[in-house]
């Protein structure tokens, strides 16, 4: 059959990208001393996610001034990682356990990275400040997207 129709389609959307949303967008830790944990909770909200994911947290590893590497974050998720859709297709919350210790003074700005199973990364920049005379440090965070 030679019989050629020609139909036109067009389609239209709204183009979406995943992002997380922190509250409270500044965290401060109180200041402790050497070696002491200090945390606070954020609460995460997921926003334009389409589908279920996992949420994952790259650390940063920071050289001390004698060459030997230390991590002096963790990250917990108390209620799980997952960033869950809800029949009205809107995303649960995460809360989320930032903590900082360390046992020798030091001085850091490095990023704590949040990336979804689709591989955005979402993040989350902390600027941490020790004051070697006090033993205190304080951390600020700057919440953009890469």
């Amino acid at each position: 059959n030679d019989n050629t129709t020609g139909y036109k389609l067009t389609l239209s959307g709204t183009l979406t990208s995943p992002k997380l949303n922190f509250h409270p967008p500044f965290l401060m830790l109180m200041p402790v001393p050497l070696d002491v944990k200090s945390e606070a909770v954020v609460t995460i909200i997921p926003q334009e996610f389409i589908r279920r994911s996992r949420i994952r947290v790259k650390l940063p590893e920071l050289e001390l001034a004698d060459g030997t590497r230390t991590c002096p974050f963790s990250v917990q998720f108390p209620k799980g990682q997952d960033i869950v859709l809800s029949s009205d297709g809107t995303a649960k919350e995460l809360i989320c356990r930032i903590s900082f210790r360390s046992a020798k003074p030091m001085s850091v700005l490095g990023e704590i990275l949040f990336i979804d199973q689709e591989e955005n990364r979402l993040l989350e920049q902390q600027t941490i400040v020790f004051l070697p005379y006090t033993h205190t440090w304080h951390c600020t965070t700057l919440i953009k997207k890469l």
